[in-house]
């Protein structure tokens, strides 16, 4: 297997610490060497691709020339900072003014970079015969909704190995586990994003649509690969109870924890300690006898 230059990104070194410790975790499991980008900087999400597209260009420019000079391809794990390189990779090559002032801003780029996300690592390196081999179907009787948010399915120009209104990547990494992923209408849809302080009602709301979908679709729980999505549907549960009164208690677990429970790997490893509602109790009660 190939070694990857691994960008974690800000959210991943603070709120969303547990999805870094499972992607970390998961790969080193399955001997895959994920080698941290030297001198990485934020990728310019949320604030700056929202106020100055030369600033996030810049920024993404400036990480995937740091990944060039390490010599390998860069892969991602949240979804914003994969949306973000790829769309910075897309502004570079598609916009030569564009390029012209991120260069003359001192950042040298020449465009020889391969922007993945993990995803990609499990499917096209690994490959879902090598997790099944590994894993032994460990997760069966689990039921679980993925949830792919709106960056990693779209926009279809960037991501081709997705389908944007019928994704299935995270379902068949999760179903080569023994998991039993459902059919759902909101596996795609918006949570509210980076709406969460600015306008909290409307992500409360989003957020809400999808939990009760997810329950009713029959989920244990809900898997996502982003940290804005798990922030929005973990936290939001409790505004979600005293503005709609409902109960969700429905477990949001990064997708890399549930594939670190089906390799055997320790609750603390994986982060699943640091989650509000903890995924664990309904875990073990959904496995079957001798999966865990």
């Amino acid at each position: 297997m190939s070694a990857y230059t691994y960008f974690p990104g800000c959210s991943l070194r603070g709120t969303a610490r547990e999805y870094d410790l499972s992607v970390r975790a998961v790969f080193g499991a399955l001997g895959v060497s994920l080698n941290e980008l030297d001198g990485w900087v934020c990728c310019g999400a949320t604030s700056a691709h929202s106020t100055s597209r030369l600033l996030a260009t810049s920024l993404a420019a400036a990480n995937l020339a740091k990944a060039a000079r390490q010599g390998n391809n860069v892969v991602a794990a949240c979804a914003s900072c994969y949306s973000r390189l790829l769309h910075g990779q897309h502004d570079l090559e598609s916009d030569p003014a564009l390029a012209a002032k991120v260069r003359a801003a001192g950042v040298q780029y020449e465009g020889n970079v391969a922007v993945l996300h993990v995803l990609d690592l499990l499917l096209d390196d690994v490959g879902l015969k090598a997790i099944e081999e590994r894993v032994h179907g460990k997760l069966k009787g689990l039921t679980v909704a993925c949830y792919y948010g709106c960056l990693i399915t779209r926009p279809r120009k960037l991501i081709q190995k997705e389908d944007p209104e019928h994704p299935h990547r995270m379902d068949d990494v999760l179903r080569a586990c023994g998991a039993t992923c459902v059919e759902w209408a909101f596996a795609n849809e918006c949570c509210g994003g980076g709406l969460a302080m600015a306008r909290p009602d409307v992500v409360a709301e989003l957020s809400h649509r999808i939990l009760a979908d997810a329950s009713a679709a029959g989920a244990d729980l809900v898997a996502v690969a982003c940290p804005m999505c798990q922030t929005n549907l973990e936290m939001r549960q409790a505004d979600i109870r005293r503005t709609h009164g409902v109960n969700h208690n429905l477990p949001v677990v990064y997708f890399t924890q549930l594939l670190g429970v089906a390799l055997g790997l320790g609750q603390e490893s994986l982060g699943l300690n640091r989650l509000l509602i903890n995924p664990m109790p309904r875990i073990r009660e959904r496995l079957s006898p001798g999966a865990g």
